[in-house]
């Protein structure tokens, strides 16, 4: 998966505010990082249910 792939997952959850409030991090700067380093590895199989969610994935997909 590629950096604008992940950009576009955290879009599509509400943007890195929204992401961090519902991962629960005070610090919402480090998710605000994830739009250009990408979602590392280790917090996408934490929390599969929204990094690894192939409804998430395949919207992008469909309107390419």
């Amino acid at each position: 998966m590629s950096i604008e792939a992940d950009k576009e997952i955290l879009l599509r959850l509400g943007g890195s505010t929204r992401v961090a409030e519902l991962l629960g991090f005070k610090d919402k700067q480090r998710v605000q990082n994830w739009m250009t380093r990408g979602i590392p590895a280790k917090v996408k199989l934490q929390y599969p249910h929204l990094f690894l969610n192939q409804n998430i994935q395949s919207s992008k997909a469909s309107a390419a």
